[in-house]
């Protein structure tokens, strides 16, 4: 009884101590759990402030909306995220379709098997690579690669090479022996059984070949599309095939000095003492002053402007402090191709590159190294393909003025043209050149000698380089196709002053000029009616 009396007398006081020690860690969790803003910190609640439970209740809202906050913002930070890794995943692949790994391909001698298995793998990848199964968008009209047509006879073709025939029998033995090759391979494709009719299958022949296509991408292989006659009228055979390319693969890693190597650059002249004193501001431009390893040698036909040209010669040379120079006078009719012929022979020093070279030729310092980079005793000669300007007088008839020489001379094709059919400056070592026998000295006068001379080295074990160049120029200049010619040589003669003139369109222009002032007088009227 006594005891029920003290538990009700303590009751009040255990549940003021309770309720004491839950506000006590109440107001604990909260100093320990509320964020704290930027510049400030949430208050609990004062004396004067609405009821405890009604300010809890704020402060817990508020705490949830900051969570709500929080997670909107992580979720925002995420999917930026996962776009960028998108767009960085979509720009390696790019990058590695455009530049494919082929460095990478491990070609060990030493495991033949997994050599041969990557091998197998990125010749795999270059058809997936090229547009076989499908097209590729593409930026522009010009960005598309054409395909070119043969048949068993010909070749109907864009990219004519030298030889300027849109339809030809293919002369390269190359590719008479790939396009040979392609058609066996189809024939025999269909030849092949393929297990499915017991039916006597029909033998396919070269005959039964209809029509072909093919085009080259560079860096991942030649598709080859085959037409063949079909079993019945309208039904065709067709056949898909795919020469991919290998990876690249280094060949040679060498230190190349040039420091030393001499050019002699030879020239035949006969007159023309103006285009010489041209020629030789170039030289001291080019030759002597930004090259400096350089001879010259003229060999002069006649007596007719021989002091005048000596006299140039003499004083640029000596202007530039310059010793490097032989002049050679020979009293006979002018050859071209017996001028090169005893230049190259006079040369008494050590084997040297020689320069074989025109008066009305302009070279720059970066084609002199060209010349030495790309010839090798015994190995190598270089055939450039020079750019040959058009008259200037047509070029730039519609201007106030013809520009300088050097403002001319840009590799467009308003201003000129590759001279693909032109052999006369080349570059080969002296060695060479007597050892392949120099010039035919029985062929006289225009053209024919340097032709002659490419072929010798075309025959031979050497390796021709033939390539276009962006520092060697042909400098416009009037021809005259003598009567004495041979009908060959004033054919030629004549083809190459045509081709010098113009470009297609600016000879067009000339040919229509009274219709089209024709047509702008009537304009001029018109527009005087109105």
């Amino acid at each position: 009884m006594m005891f029920r009396r003290g538990f009700i007398l303590f009751l009040p006081r255990l549940v003021s101590l309770l309720v004491v020690a839950c506000c006590s860690m109440s107001i604990v969790y909260m100093l320990a759990c509320t964020p704290k803003g930027d510049n400030q910190q949430l208050a609990l609640p004062r004396v004067h402030s609405p009821t405890v439970k009604e300010g809890y209740e704020a402060i817990l809202q508020e705490r949830e909306e900051q969570h709500h906050n929080y997670i909107i913002s992580l979720k925002k930070q995420i999917a930026q995220l996962k776009a960028e890794l998108q767009g960085r995943t979509e720009q390696l692949k790019n990058m590695q379709n455009q530049y494919p790994d082929s460095l990478d391909i491990e070609l060990d001698h030493s495991k033949p098997e997994k050599a041969q298995a990557n091998l197998l793998a990125f010749l795999r990848s270059q058809v997936d690579k090229a547009e076989v199964h499908s097209g590729v968008k593409l930026s522009t009209e010009y960005a598309a690669v054409p395909f070119e047509s043969f048949t068993l006879q010909k070749v109907y073709q864009l990219e004519t090479g030298l030889t300027r025939h849109p339809e030809e029998k293919p002369v390269r033995k190359d590719k008479r022996d790939e396009l040979i090759e392609v058609i066996e391979l189809a024939v025999g494709s269909l030849n092949k059984p393929d297990g499915v009719s017991n039916a006597k299958p029909r033998v396919y022949t070269a005959s039964d070949f209809v029509e072909g296509i093919y085009r080259t991408e560079k860096n991942k292989g030649t598709l080859y599309e085959l037409t063949f006659k079909g079993d019945a009228k309208h039904q065709f055979k067709k056949i898909v095939l795919f020469r991919p390319f290998g990876p690249v693969m280094k060949v040679k890693n060498e230190n190349v000095n040039m420091a030393d190597t001499l050019i002699n650059v030879i020239v035949p002249l006969a007159k023309r003492a103006s285009k010489f004193r041209q020629f030789m501001q170039n030289f001291r431009e080019m030759g002597i002053h930004q090259d400096g390893r350089i001879h010259l040698t003229v060999v002069y036909f006649g007596k007719e402007q021989m002091n005048e040209v000596k006299s140039i010669l003499e004083n640029t040379t000596k202007s530039a402090n310059f010793k490097n120079f032989t002049f050679i006078q020979l009293n006979e009719e002018f050859s071209r191709g017996k001028g090169l012929d005893v230049g190259a022979r006079f040369w008494k020093g050590n084997n040297v590159v020689l320069f074989f070279c025109d008066v009305d030729i302009y070279f720059t310092a970066e084609f002199l190294n060209s010349c030495r980079l790309n010839t090798q005793p015994g190995k190598k000669v270089f055939y450039p393909v020079l750019f040959s300007q058009y008259n200037p007088s047509i070029i730039y008839g519609h201007h106030d003025s013809i520009p300088s020489l050097e403002q001319q001379l840009i590799i467009k094709k308003e201003t000129g043209f590759w001279r693909d059919f032109g052999f006369g400056m080349t570059c080969q070592y002296r060695s060479d050149f007597i050892n392949i026998g120099g010039f035919d000295l029985d062929i006289k006068g225009w053209g024919g000698e340097d032709v002659h001379l490419y072929r010798k080295y075309l025959h031979s074990n050497l390796m021709v380089i033939r390539t276009p160049v962006r520092g060697l120029f042909h400098l416009w200049h009037e021809k005259q196709c003598l009567d004495e010619l041979t009908p060959e040589q004033y054919k030629m003669c004549m083809q190459s002053k045509a081709m010098n003139e113009a470009s297609h369109g600016q000879l067009g222009m000339l040919v229509f000029k009274q219709e089209i002032e024709t047509h702008l007088h009537r304009q001029k009227l018109n527009s005087k009616k109105t």
